[in-house]
């Protein structure tokens, strides 16, 4: 199993009439759209779209909203997905939810529109994608987990996300004994069955630790995200995905040293050396976390051009 993990964000709905490029709408006021306003919602190109993740990820305080982040990963996957008409397909369906509880949120997704988690084709890249998931009604835990999240933010349930390793659950804020899982099409688990779950994933002698329960932040989800995508992209010797994975992956606050160096890897694998080497140059600065060896890579990688 790829690891997985997601948590919800916050906002509130405001009733008001919402446009974008070619459309007009009205929110309810029971909905709380992505949390990026008005400038948080336009139409993505494939111009900018890894500029317009890097900014969102670097909000201060760690308050990028959860579907944007998401669907601006499934966006370099599918260059002019227009995120907005996106996040307008989350709001309606959270619409159709008929009650603001957990159990009409579950029985609204999982029952009357059947999501469930890919167990035949774990690995198809599509699992991954929000955009995706929302169309195909079919994902792996962590996707299955940010729709769940994100329609329980819009209607009002407060959920949270937990990373448990091997698979991502949601957990009830109202009752924290009481977890979700998106992939077992919205079985519910009280903290036993979860730990059984846990142990029967993992090696013998496994240790639970009640702490995999716990929240975790958006960046942490996101990271997540695209940690399986590398994975899946390496294993699908995809070079063009690994690519916008990776950039992407460095994108990331904290973005280690190790993640650069991958990203220059990859780009001089593709026969991009100056590209490459640009990477290395800038890790180089001891305040990036590089060193001297850096800057000796990116010299030989520029003597390539010649």
């Amino acid at each position: 199993m790829l690891a997985t993990s997601a948590l919800v964000g916050e906002g509130e709905g405001t009733g008001v009439v919402e446009k974008g490029p070619g459309r007009e709408r009205h929110s309810l006021p029971t909905l709380a759209r992505g949390g990026g306003g008005a400038q948080g919602i336009a139409t993505v190109t494939a111009v900018d779209v890894t500029e317009r993740f890097a900014a969102l990820m670097s909000r201060p305080g760690g308050v990028a909203p959860l579907d944007e982040a998401a669907l601006l990963i499934a966006a370099h996957a599918r260059p002019g997905l227009d995120v907005e008409a996106e996040q307008f397909r989350l709001d309606d369906l959270a619409a159709g939810v008929a009650a603001p509880t957990l159990d009409a949120l579950r029985t609204h997704l999982f029952c009357e529109l059947g999501y469930t988690g890919n167990s035949i084709d774990y690995y198809d890249p599509r699992n991954s994608y929000l955009d995706q998931v929302v169309e195909r009604r079919i994902g792996i835990p962590i996707t299955l987990c940010v729709l769940m999240l994100e329609i329980g933010r819009r209607i009002g349930v407060p959920l949270a996300g937990v990373s448990m390793p091997g698979h991502f659950l949601v957990r009830d804020k109202v009752d924290p004994e009481v977890f979700v899982d998106p992939f077992a099409r919205g079985a519910t688990l009280d903290c036993g069955a979860v730990e059984a779950q846990f142990r029967a994933s993992q090696q013998p002698g496994a240790t639970f630790d009640p702490a995999f329960l716990e929240p975790v932040p958006v960046a942490v989800v996101v990271a997540r995200m695209l940690a399986n995508l590398d994975v899946i992209a390496a294993a699908r010797a995809d070079r063009t995905m690994l690519e916008w994975v990776v950039r992407l992956r460095v994108c990331m606050p904290g973005a280690s040293a190790s993640l650069h160096r991958r990203l220059s890897a990859v780009l001089a694998a593709r026969g991009s050396f100056d590209d490459a080497a640009d990477v290395l140059e800038r890790l180089g600065d001891p305040q990036a976390g590089g060193g001297p060896g850096d800057l000796t890579s990116a010299r030989r990688l520029r003597a390539r051009l010649n």
